[in-house]
């Protein structure tokens, strides 16, 4: 039989990582708004700056050129050639006037040139925009300048805005390409990083949710069993031997119950981590000797019989307690699937420094398909193999065993495998790890 599966999966944490996803791409579109406001600021900034000093080193060579002017205008005969008339900067205007605000160089000026020059007279130098219209502006630049004889001059150099904005929409072009491309980036890698975070939470959710629906599934079983032998009972009355046998079908079935119960909270404690697994230094072999002479009455009342074979010191650290249940339910599977007259053969040596626990035994065996899940919560084998020898309460049992022993193995990194011939028995062997020279302090396990 195939272990129970749940029939549809519901994946709630979708919409976690959608949201998750969004709140990592709102993020990183914040920090982006704020750096890229920051960032136009600042380089906004820089290009004014850049501008005013450009139009600085204009007027210094409006300055320059008007002394030369002046030194050729005062020693030449004949006529000259205008040294500020000569004057060219790329995308600059430029502009010379007299300590009147009165247009020089050239011959007429725009009244606003004339009223920033006027300013500029009195404060020495004037830096300032002009709104053309709408979507033209200028930036000013007017600067009162002294010449070799002592007359007062003021040099004017102009230039575009639209200099300016060609650069921020460069710049703005570049950093939001960059942005759009980061937060797809980001979208995905997100996406990703947000399924990978939230895997192993599906995965307990999903184990959560077959082990509450195969937990109620085998629950329901001896419940029903006990309310149907107390309801025959209560129909009508019974001779004494009637109800006792009803009494005792109910009591096999309360045990049955409360074994389930029990191994449903063994492994709810150790999901949780509530099971603390103490570690000492202890003898594998006294504990599996302790365990053997236990079980060799329950399989004497099965005909079974249990032989202790190269029986050898180990030493572990470990759990006595879990380690003596894990060797009792290794025994007690044995017996289980032995048919009568059968063995069930225990071994306890060591290998490469480290422990070995074997149980054999010459029962049903395991179907191959079978043999990858038989430490699986609730799995049980085809019910056909009782037809082979395997006891009633091994085909009945709620399949928990084997995963008990799973996890005490894993809580004392241990190694547990099965391996079966159909018809001929099964080995089931525990290796565990070299055993230190100082036990581990104890820790909570969870399978």
């Amino acid at each position: 039989m195939n272990p129970i599966r749940t029939t549809s999966v519901v994946r709630p944490l979708a919409a976690l990582r959608f949201r998750l996803t969004l709140w990592y791409a709102a993020t990183l579109f914040g920090i982006l708004l704020l750096l890229g406001g920051g960032l136009f600021v600042t380089v906004r900034n820089q290009f004014a700056e850049q501008l005013d000093k450009s139009l600085a080193q204009a007027t210094t060579e409006i300055e320059r050129a008007a002394r030369i002017r002046e030194m050729e205008t005062a020693s030449a005969r004949g006529q000259v050639v205008d040294a500020v008339e000569e004057l060219r900067i790329p995308d600059r205007t430029l502009y010379l006037l007299d300590d009147h605000g009165a247009a020089v160089i050239p011959k007429q000026v725009p009244a606003w040139i004339a009223d920033a020059a006027l300013r500029a007279l009195k404060s020495g130098e004037v830096n300032e925009d002009h709104q053309l219209d709408d979507e033209h502006a200028l930036r000013i630049r007017a600067a009162r300048i002294q010449l070799a004889s002592g007359a007062t001059m003021v040099a004017v150099a102009v230039a575009d805005k639209v200099e300016l904005e060609d650069r921020f929409a460069s710049l703005i072009a570049a950093f939001g390409s960059a942005a759009a491309l980061a937060l797809l980036l980001v979208s995905a890698g997100g996406w990703f990083l947000v399924r990978k975070a939230t895997e192993p939470a599906e995965a307990s959710m999903e184990q959560m949710r077959r082990f509450m629906g195969d937990a109620a599934h085998e629950l329901r079983t001896p419940l029903t069993v006990l309310r149907t032998h107390a309801e025959v009972a209560l129909q009508q009355p019974r001779d004494v031997a009637r109800y006792t046998e009803v009494l005792r079908a109910i009591d096999t079935e309360s045990l049955r119950l409360g074994r389930i119960v029990d191994d449903l909270l063994t492994l709810a404690r150790a999901d949780a981590g509530e099971r603390a697994v103490e570690h000492q230094r202890l003898s594998l072999d006294d504990i599996a000797l302790d365990a053997a002479e236990t079980a060799r009455t329950m399989a004497g009342q099965r005909g079974v019989e249990i032989q202790i074979e190269e029986f050898e010191e180990a030493r572990v650290d470990g759990d006595p307690a879990l380690l003596r249940q894990l060797v009792m339910i290794l025994l007690d599977n044995a017996v289980k699937y032995t048919p009568k007259g059968g063995t069930v053969r225990l071994k306890v040596g060591s290998a490469d420094g480290a422990a070995v626990l074997d149980v054999a035994d010459t029962g049903v065996g395991i179907e191959a398909p079978d043999l990858p899940h038989v430490f699986e919560r609730f799995f049980r084998g085809d019910p056909a193999r009782a037809k082979g020898g395997a006891s009633a309460e091994a085909v009945t049992g709620a399949g928990l065993g084997l995963a008990i022993a799973k996890w005490i193995a894993d809580a004392h990194r241990a190694v547990i495998s099965a391996e079966s011939v159909p018809g001929a028995g099964s080995r089931f062997t525990v290796r565990f790890t070299p055993a230190t020279s100082a036990p581990p302090r104890s820790s909570l396990s969870s399978s």
